[in-house]
């Protein structure tokens, strides 16, 4: 169904509601993803233990059952990010504003310029920053060392209700616009994100990935070697999003896995930040000049006229 339904999914993308008014059989992910064998990040020590419930695996920390655990570097974790208080204005805040019908039974906020990935344009549009009441998170992501200079250039407040079946499919955000530091805030309610290795070989223009190599020796980290992606394949890799966290991918979960979020994770309310820097070559590179409007535009900060 190619339409735009009334719940706001298109395409492949479906809630519960759709998929009962428009009777729409959807195979269950998490029932595929399972038949991988499965591995649980911990945040603490940064490394991977087999089995599918990374909450398990965080309250095993540090002994772990007396198991190593494999090295995985690109995801940085941050519990208590926020404090319950700031969390509890911050939806307060985020609720007195404007939520927007998306994809998959969520709802967004979304305050960036206007972009076509698969024309690669960009447009500033009517973007005119960010709301007063979230900017002391952007001035808290500074703080993070691995965070120090990242420039914001889209904010999106992201919705999801058990009760929509709502989720994220399996994907890679975009290459050519947005940067190698995907972060997400967790405002309210826990989640789990859910990564499985993509071989971009076969579908090099896939979310853009073949304009990586323009920038590739500028990544934080590098990528990994096919020897060491092989061992990923046929494998799932489970990360715990506690409410409150800061979350940060980058170098090869960023470029060399597809992440989602699955609606059996989907327990209670959850509403999440996600915050996007621009690529090198609208920093410094060939394409700075486009991207100056919307830098520009990214350092202000307004107030909602339901916040006076």
């Amino acid at each position: 169904m190619n339409t735009i339904r009334p719940c706001g999914c298109k395409g492949v993308r479906t809630c519960l509601q759709c998929e009962k008014d428009f009777n729409i059989l959807k195979p269950s992910l998490q029932d595929q993803l399972k038949k991988l064998q499965a591995f649980s990040f911990c945040p603490i020590c940064e490394r991977l233990f087999e089995g599918w419930d990374p909450w398990e695996v965080r309250t095993q920390h540090p002994e772990h059952n007396n198991v190593e655990g494999l090295p995985f570097s690109g995801i940085y974790v941050e519990e208590q990010f926020l404090s319950t208080t700031e969390g509890e204005m911050l939806i307060q805040n985020l609720d007195a504003l404007t939520w927007a019908t998306s994809q998959s039974g969520r709802r967004k906020q979304n305050f960036g310029p206007k972009t076509n990935f698969r024309q690669r344009k960009l447009k500033n549009g009517t973007f005119n920053g960010f709301p007063q009441s979230t900017r002391f998170i952007q001035e808290r992501l500074r703080q993070v060392p691995l965070l120090a200079d990242f420039q914001t250039i889209e904010q999106c407040s992201l919705e999801y209700e058990p009760a929509k079946g709502a989720s994220i499919d399996p994907h890679v955000d975009d290459c050519w616009i947005w940067g190698e530091r995907v972060v997400t805030v967790n405002c309210l309610g826990d989640a789990v994100l859910t990564l499985t290795a993509f071989d971009a070989s076969a579908t090099p223009t896939k979310y853009n990935l073949g304009l990586v190599s323009k920038y590739d020796k500028q990544l934080i980290l590098p990528l990994i070697d096919k020897e060491e992606f092989d061992l990923f394949k046929e494998k799932v890799i489970r990360v715990p999003m506690p409410n409150l966290s800061l979350i940060v991918m980058y170098g090869p979960p960023r470029y060399q896995f597809e992440h989602s979020v699955l609606r059996e994770d989907i327990k209670t309310r959850r509403v999440c930040i996600a915050y996007r820097e621009f690529t090198p070559m609208y920093i410094d590179g060939e394409d700075k000049l486009k991207g100056n409007e919307v830098t520009l535009n990214a350092q202000n900060y307004w107030l909602d006229m339901k916040e006076l």
